[in-house]
C-alpha cells in the first residue's frame, strides 16, 4: 500500500502537488478559520483526487469539527473523518484523533497529563497506523525556540503500541521523517512556519 501523507494545509491544498497512492492521509488543520465553507471546499478538493481512500482528522484550526461536529462531518462526502475512532482498510487498522496539549484558545485543546492520557488510552492495541494532529513528545515537535511541545502522554502510549506508522503535523517547522526500531514517524506539515505550502507530501509504503 502506497500512503501519501500531508497535514496543516490551512486551505492551500490546491497548491500541493500530490503523488499517486492508495491512501491519502491528512493529519489535521485542513482550514484556517474552521468554517463550514472551508469544509465544503476541502470536500470538493477531495472529490478530485484519484486515491482510493482519503482519510483525515481535524486540527486546532478546524473549529467546526470541534464545536458542531455532526454538522461538519455531514459535509464530508468524499473522505473519511476519524476522531477517536478506527477504520480498517485492506488489513490496515487506522486510528485518528485530533486532541492536542493546550495551545492558546484553539480547538481540541486538553490539559497535559490525565485528560490527554485518557484519550490516548482509547487507541486500540492492534492499530497499525495512528493519525494525530499533535506529535508525541520529542519526535518532530521542536518549535523555533528549541522547545519540545509534543504530548508526553501520547509518547508513553505510542511506545507501548506496535505501530507501523504514526503521522501528525501541528509543528510546521519540524516537518520530516523519523524512525525508531519499529515505527516510522512523519510530521507531514505541508505549510512552513510562514504558512506557505512549501513542504512536499511524504510517501510511505506499507
Amino acid at each position: 500500500m502506497k500512503i501519501v501523507l500531508i497535514s496543516d494545509t490551512h486551505g492551500f491544498h490546491h497548491d500541493i502537488k500530490l503523488p499517486e497512492g492508495d491512501i491519502l492521509i491528512h493529519a489535521g488543520d485542513i482550514s484556517e478559520h474552521g468554517t463550514f465553507a472551508e469544509i465544503r471546499e476541502f470536500d470538493a478538493f477531495l472529490s478530485t483526487l484519484p486515491h482510493r481512500y482519503k482519510i483525515f482528522t481535524a486540527g486546532n484550526h478546524d473549529w467546526a469539527f470541534y464545536q458542531r461536529p455532526q454538522e461538519a462531518v455531514a459535509l464530508i462526502k468524499h473522505g473519511i473523518y476519524l476522531h477517536d475512532e478506527s477504520i480498517e482498510i485492506e488489513g490496515l487498522k487506522i486510528y485518528g484523533s485530533a486532541w492536542q496539549p493546550r495551545f492558546l484558545n484553539m480547538a481540541f485543546n486538553l490539559s497535559r497529563g490525565q485528560a490527554l492520557a485518557e484519550k490516548w488510552q482509547l487507541i486500540p492495541t492492534d492499530t497499525n497506523i495512528l493519525v494525530t494532529h499533535t506529535p508525541p513528545y520529542g519526535i518532530g515537535d521542536m518549535v523555533a525556540t528549541g522547545e519540545h511541545v509534543g504530548c508526553e502522554a501520547l509518547r508513553t502510549v505510542v511506545r507501548q503500541l506496535q505501530l507501523q506508522l504514526h503521522v501528525f503535523g501541528h509543528i510546521h517547522e519540524c516537518y520530516g521523517y523519523y524512525q525508531d526500531k519499529q515505527t516510522a514517524y512523519v510530521n507531514a506539515a505541508s505549510c512552513n512556519l510562514r504558512y506557505s505550502p512549501r513542504n512536499l507530501p511524504i510517501v510511505i509504503e506499507i
